[in-house]
C-alpha cells in the first residue's frame, strides 16, 4: 500500500509465443524469463498482491515455485495474439477484487521479457502515480535515431517511400528530435482509468525514461544480444 492506496501487481505470461515457443520460461542468464519478473513482484514495497496471469500449467507451476501466485487461469479468449494487455489486467483485477474482497487503487504490470528492470525503477514509477494524478505511469527508452520514424521506408512493389514524407528534407541526423518506445519495464495504472478507458495508456499518462540499459526479449535473437 502506498499513501492509502492498495496496489496488485500483475505478471502477463501467456502460453503461446510466435517469437519463441514458451517464450516466459526461456532462459535468460540461467533462470527463466518468468523467474526474473517473480523475484522482482516479490520484492516490491508498495504491493499487497502479486500474481500471474496466465493460461499454461508449466509457467504457473513455475511461478507459484518461485513465490508468485496463480489464483486462476486465464480463460482461452484472453489468451490470444491479438487480446489487448488491458483486457488481461482488468480480468485479474476482478478476479483478485472479488477473491480478496477488497478495492484495488492501482494496477502494476510488469512483463517478463524485460528482465534488465530493478526494484526502483518499479517503485518509482508506483510512486509518481500514487503521488499525482496521471491515469497510468510508463517506462520508455530512446530510440537510437538510426530507426527514426522520418529516417524509415515503406516498399511498394520495391520500390521505396518514406514512411513520413517530411524524412526528404532531413539532412543530418542533428535535426532530428528524439523519439522514444516502451520498454515493458513496468506499468503502474489508476484502477478507474483501466476500467473507464479499458486501456493501459490512459489519456493522462506519464512517461519515465529509462537510461540504463533495457532488452526487451521477442525473438531467439534477442536471447543471445
Amino acid at each position: 500500500m502506498i499513501d492509502g492506496q492498495k496496489v496488485l501487481t500483475v505478471v502477463p505470461a501467456r502460453g503461446g509465443s510466435k517469437g519463441i515457443k514458451l517464450k516466459n520460461l526461456a532462459l535468460f542468464r540461467g533462470k527463466p524469463l518468468i523467474v526474473w519478473a517473480a523475484e522482482i513482484a516479490k520484492e516490491l514495497k508498495y504491493v499487497d498482491r502479486r500474481v500471474v496471469s496466465t493460461d499454461h500449467l508449466k509457467i504457473r507451476a513455475k511461478a507459484e515455485a518461485n513465490d508468485l501466485p496463480s489464483p486462476f487461469l486465464r480463460p482461452k479468449e484472453l489468451s490470444g495474439d491479438f487480446v489487448s494487455d488491458a483486457d488481461v489486467l482488468i480480468h485479474a483485477l476482478k478476479v483478485l477484487e472479488e477473491l480478496d474482497n477488497c478495492t484495488y487503487s492501482i494496477v502494476v504490470m510488469l512483463q517478463p521479457t524485460s528482465p534488465l528492470r530493478t526494484i526502483n525503477q518499479v517503485e518509482t514509477c508506483i510512486e509518481i502515480l500514487a503521488r499525482s494524478t496521471y491515469d497510468c505511469v510508463f517506462t520508455v527508452s530512446e530510440t537510437n535515431l538510426k530507426y527514426h520514424p522520418l529516417k524509415q521506408f515503406v516498399l511498394n512493389k520495391n520500390k521505396a517511400h518514406y514512411f513520413d514524407a517530411r524524412g526528404k528534407s532531413i539532412i543530418a541526423r542533428q535535426e532530428l528530435s528524439p523519439t522514444y518506445h516502451k520498454n515493458g519495464i513496468a506499468y503502474a495504472i489508476r484502477r478507474d482509468s483501466l476500467l473507464d478507458q479499458r486501456a493501459v495508456i490512459g489519456d493522462n499518462s506519464y512517461s519515465m525514461v529509462i537510461h540504463e540499459k533495457v532488452i526487451n526479449i521477442d525473438s531467439v535473437e534477442d536471447l543471445f544480444f
